[in-house]
């Protein structure tokens, strides 16, 4: 945890724009809980089609979550990502609305996520996970009716004894629409931690390859450093030995000359 510096340690100037600072970003935190709180309640409630307030709210709280990110002192990363949650699941929510199917807008509303922690101290449950329940009631409903209205279209009218039966099956289809959506949306998160456990691996793999690289090129390091010194063992060996040959020929080319310099003056005197 960070820690600030106290007010009167600072000069003036600088401890009048920290107070600026830490109440524009405390007032600003205020202002998105407070507009978060209204479009969940909006959206819990039951509105017109033609009702553009709430996706006005929703790009505001976008505008402001993202002004709150770029504070210096915002919130914990926690707090910035239910925040983050919850806006991104209203956004789904009015797209899912959108759909002209009820059938697209519940398989749509199967896929997002609602809040895990309530907006308010009030709240004993996350207002997104009610409206998220409330609008997969909904949908369910008008799944039901699409349904009915197709089986009831085919034929002149419902018959009395038929309209016990008709809705059984129904409900037997949108239970098995339900359970068709659950185990899509289980093998999608299959596929996601499978994706995530190849990826560990293939992150584990080339860790190990790295470090295997590593202790090659520091392998090689020390074997070219080990062949220079050889280097400069073997040329300096070289250096001596012909050395030594070369005074060696010099004292034998001096031997000779003085030789034949004792020769020549002999041999006159044995004439």
């Amino acid at each position: 945890m960070r820690t600030l510096p106290p007010l009167s340690k600072m000069a003036p100037a600088e401890g009048a724009g920290y107070r600026r600072e830490m109440m524009a970003a405390s007032r600003l935190e205020l202002n998105l809980v407070r507009l978060l709180c209204r479009c969940e309640a909006m959206a819990a409630e039951k509105r017109d089609p033609d009702e553009w307030r709430l996706e006005k709210y929703v790009g505001a709280l976008e505008d402001m979550l993202q002004a709150l990110k770029a504070q210096a002192s915002k919130p914990a990363s926690e707090v910035i990502n239910e925040y983050s949650r919850k806006v991104d699941f209203l956004k789904g929510m009015l797209q899912a609305e959108k759909l002209t199917s009820a059938s697209e807008k519940a398989l749509a509303n199967q896929f997002l996520a609602p809040g895990r922690v309530p907006t308010t101290a009030k709240e004993r449950v996350p207002a997104t996970k009610t409206v998220h329940l409330q609008s997969r009631a909904r949908y369910t409903s008008e799944m039901r009716s699409e349904l009915l209205g197709l089986c009831w279209s085919g034929a002149a009218g419902p018959r009395p004894g038929d309209e016990k039966q008709s809705a059984a099956e129904l409900d037997l289809v949108l239970q098995r629409h339900q359970n068709l959506q659950e185990k899509l949306a289980e093998e999608m998160l299959g596929l996601a931690r499978s994706l995530k456990t190849n990826t560990l691996a293939a992150q584990s793999v080339i860790k190990k390859d790295n470090q295997t690289l590593s202790h090659s090129l520091k392998m090689a390091d020390q074997n070219l450093e080990k062949l220079k010194t050889e280097s400069e063992r073997l040329e300096q060996h070289a250096q001596k030995s012909v050395n030594w040959l070369l005074w060696a020929m010099l004292i034998v080319v001096c031997f000779i000359f003085i030789s034949m310099i004792l020769f020549i003056r002999i041999m006159p005197k044995l004439k």
